[in-house]
């Protein structure tokens, strides 16, 4: 194990997990998904967070092809969609995809379907974005696996 390597990476996992904080990307939820995490399942946050975006994936599409006729949006069924992305956001704490589920759900309460049309790019855009991150955090958390490390735990407040 080379102990200059791996200093190197948790540190910057350290900073790069900090800027996801600071940037909104993730909230306290997210801190406390990660303290379920321990030898016998080091790859539990990767895999609950893998679930979350398939899923993302899938009620953003569905929310699309609902939004996509607009003349016979079935609004309940795109709340239901914002209600559930709302929910499985909150509970791994990705603040930045529930801060939009949160207005896009007003759109859905007053059937305004251009808002709604606009929460959903927004919310495309933020899910993606951290998805992005998140993989480049699992990355570094494997680099600094494999270089004979451990993972630093972080105390975000």
């Amino acid at each position: 194990m080379n102990t200059v390597v791996v200093a190197q990476l948790q540190r910057q996992f350290q900073e790069y997990l900090v800027s996801l904080y600071q940037q909104g990307f993730l909230d306290n939820q997210f801190t406390e998904l990660r303290k379920l995490q321990d030898e016998g399942t080091p790859d539990f946050v990767a895999e609950v967070v893998s679930l979350f975006f398939d899923d993302c994936s899938k009620l953003i599409n569905s929310m699309s092809r609902s939004l996509g006729r607009p003349e016979s949006v079935d609004f309940k069924q795109v709340d239901s969609g914002v209600h559930q992305l709302k929910g499985s956001s909150s509970s791994v704490g990705a603040r930045r995809v529930k801060n939009v589920c949160i207005s896009f759900k007003e759109c859905c309460d007053v059937q305004n379907r251009e808002g709604c049309l606009r929460c959903l790019q927004q919310v495309d855009y933020e899910y993606k974005m951290l998805k992005t991150k998140l993989e480049d955090l699992f990355n570094l958390e494997q680099q600094i696996l494999q270089a004979g490390g451990t993972i630093p735990q972080i105390n975000i407040n």
